[in-house]
């Protein structure tokens, strides 16, 4: 029965994202808050200093601008979960009690309208029932952009997310809710970045109390935003 009431839900949600791959940005304003909540949040938050971090923000706010000024379109084609997202009330719900509230909110009013994704072909074993990710922004949608990737990626408690980099890609997460770790050094809360510079290899793991919430942010030249690949890296074999 509940698979059944799934299923409903998925195919009148998907008549309602055909109608909507006839809008642009400005016809739909959830979308166009969301995105200016982002560009707010990369604009005040706290670089602890560093003139690479700052760097990385302004480089993230005027894609994002750019993105916003030509008006671009809204391309729904899929709409899915994955086994994490019953986490996902709990992660907002406490993402709410933080400063970056009106952020939360605006995530909640478009979440019925996300393709929850794994993007790798080969999963660790378990990882498919603790990870999953759903883009804001970039070149294949919802808001198509060139200039930057958004999204948002949602770890169950406990979960723990291989070492794996990016090419070509200044990424930084920014934790919305939950608490966790990166190549154990350090712990980062609500409210934090955590910032990786291309090919940086990292490895995430999540606290067992409570699921985490994570904004990303992905900036470079527009070829390699658009073929990324996402792989886990090997373990090298000892000799």
């Amino acid at each position: 029965m509940l698979e059944r009431v799934d299923k409903q839900r998925i195919y009148c949600l998907s008549i309602l994202c055909l109608d909507m791959n006839e809008n642009h940005l400005n016809d739909c304003p959830d979308w166009r808050y969301l995105l200016l909540e982002c560009y707010e949040l990369y604009r005040h938050l706290d670089s602890g200093g560093s003139d690479v971090i700052r760097s990385h923000q302004r480089k993230v706010r005027e894609a994002i601008s750019r993105s916003m000024k030509v008006n671009p379109e809204i391309s729904i084609d899929v709409i899915a979960d994955k086994p994490v997202t019953k986490h996902l009330k709990r992660a907002m719900d406490e993402g709410k009690s933080q400063a970056h509230v009106s952020m939360i909110r605006c995530f909640e009013s478009i979440q019925e309208q996300l393709n929850w994704q794994y993007g790798y072909e080969k999963m660790p074993r378990g990882l498919e029932h603790k990870y999953a990710y759903a883009e804001i922004c970039g070149p294949s949608g919802p808001v198509v952009s060139e200039e930057v990737i958004l999204g948002v990626v949602l770890f169950a408690p406990g979960c723990i997310y291989p070492s794996h980099a990016h090419d070509g890609i200044t990424e930084s997460y920014i934790c919305l809710s939950g608490s966790v770790s990166e190549n154990n050094q350090g712990v980062y809360s609500p409210g934090s970045m955590i910032f990786n510079p291309p090919a940086h290899t990292h490895r995430i793991t999540v606290s067992k109390r409570e699921p985490a919430l994570l904004l990303y942010a992905w900036v470079g030249e527009k070829d390699n935003l658009k073929q990324q690949e996402m792989v886990f890296s090997r373990k090298k074999s000892k000799q």
